[in-house]
């Protein structure tokens, strides 16, 4: 536990440096992209985030998941084979993206050299991701919370270097945010790398037992599979969604270029003032998957329930409150940081979506950590499945508009949340009685 609590302190803090850069960042681009420029933005970057997801092929977390369930001695091994799986696949993704990416429609109304941009982030992506996963499971998280900063402050630097001195055409500024993010992943990429073939050196000195190469393929298959899987639905959802909201609010009455506008507001600053607080939840999401793993794999069950209780409480100690702020202060909050008074009304509205979704991220940790990737992907169904069912039947009515939108994401948002903590609940052996009752060893 004290591993956990030092870890979780270290990616707290150095998280929340990182998040406060990434909201001036936000702030640069809502500044020299304007509302219109922001929902582009904030409307092509799921389907980028989606692409560069598959690069990573969810390996961070099958990696740290075996890393962290597997004696040190065997860590060389599983490295090399791993190393070995992922140079096969960046090249046959990198191959199949160069053919499709160009024709994907979504690419059409922005600028014709993003799409390279987001090609080249495939192997940089891939790669960074072994290491990351490698300091994961090893519960380095001094590298990780390094690199999550890098990211957001080169970032930060690059913005504001590159539009301080030069001046954009609309299409332009929309490029060059894009490869920001993407320079900024390089670095990352660097330092992970640096440090990763520094550790890798010295457990290469060091005589280690051998894993056959089926045998870490299939571990890492049987969970990066279902978790890219659970992934790609998000990001699947998550670039549609701001077609769909849009296509709600503009049947609702508004014209095209208000439910652009309406859609950047929300995604480009009430959500990113909104979501400010989560890099705590995010933080417990990095350091649950190899200590949930590592504790169900020794069959630790009382220390599985209670540090999901530790992980509620803390995640209500500092949800209720920042909430509670958002909905009183939304206005000052949208004025002084983005000079919108129109975002607040739905910076209050969204206060729901936000709490439970503090809630929801180390839940789902804790799904994958327990292997119930599974029940995650159904959970996820349905809850969309509701989502998007309400933002359509209530956004589109003319009374409702972008609120009926806000309702729908209000409520799966609280389903998922519900079914994630009923599934690990029964997993864990915690019942509604009084005491918490372990039944067997397999749940």
């Amino acid at each position: 536990m004290n591993t956990f609590l030092k870890g979780m302190s270290i990616l707290v803090i150095a998280t929340f440096l990182g998040e406060v850069v990434e909201f001036l960042v936000n702030m640069i681009l809502a500044r020299e992209l304007g509302e219109s420029g922001m929902g582009h933005y904030m409307t092509i970057l799921p389907t980028i985030f989606l692409i560069m997801m598959l690069a990573s092929f969810e390996l961070p977390v099958s990696i740290s998941k075996m890393i962290a369930e597997r004696d040190e001695s065997y860590h060389r091994s599983m490295i090399s084979h791993a190393i070995r799986l992922a140079v096969v696949f960046t090249t046959v993704l990198l191959i199949g993206a160069a053919i499709l990416l160009p024709s994907i429609p979504v690419f059409k109304d922005y600028h014709p050299l993003l799409k390279w941009v987001v090609l080249s982030l495939i192997p940089v992506m891939t790669i960074t991701a072994i290491a990351r996963g490698f300091f994961m499971g090893k519960q380095d998280m001094g590298k990780i919370a390094i690199s999550h900063f890098i990211r957001r402050a080169v970032q930060l630097l690059l913005l504001s270097a590159v539009f301080q001195f030069f001046e954009f055409g609309s299409e332009t500024a929309l490029l060059v945010a894009f490869c920001t993010l993407a320079g900024s992943e390089l670095v990352v990429f660097l330092y992970l790398l640096h440090y990763f073939i520094m550790s890798y050196q010295k457990i290469k000195s060091v005589s280690g037992k051998h894993v056959s190469g089926r045998e870490v393929r299939k571990s890492l298959v049987e969970v990066s599979v279902p978790t890219t899987g659970l992934r790609i639905f998000h990001s699947l959802t998550h670039a549609v969604q701001p077609f769909l909201i849009k296509f709600a609010i503009v049947s609702a009455g508004l014209t095209a270029e208000m439910a652009t506008e309406q859609f950047g507001m929300m995604a480009g600053i009430a959500m990113t003032i909104g979501f400010f607080p989560a890099f705590i939840a995010h933080s417990f999401l990095i350091i649950l998957i190899p200590t949930v793993s590592k504790a169900y794999a020794e069959k630790e069950f009382f220390k599985l329930q209670k540090l999901l209780q530790q992980v509620m409480l803390l995640t209500l100690l500092y949800g209720l409150p920042a909430v509670t702020a958002f909905y009183f202060l939304a206005e000052p909050l949208t004025n002084t940081f983005f000079h919108s008074k129109q975002a607040a009304v739905f910076l209050q509205l969204l206060a729901p979506y936000f709490l439970f979704h503090y809630f929801t991220i180390p839940m789902q940790a804790y799904l994958i950590g327990l292997g119930l990737v599974k029940d995650a992907f159904i959970h996820s169904v349905y809850a969309t499945i509701v989502t998007f069912s309400l933002i359509y039947l209530v956004g589109s009515r003319p009374e409702w508009g972008m609120e009926g939108v806000i309702v729908g994401m209000n409520t799966g948002s609280m389903v998922i949340l519900l079914l994630h903590y009923l599934t690990i609940c029964k997993k864990i052996g915690i019942t509604w009685r009084a005491k918490s009752v372990i039944k067997d060893s397999r749940f």
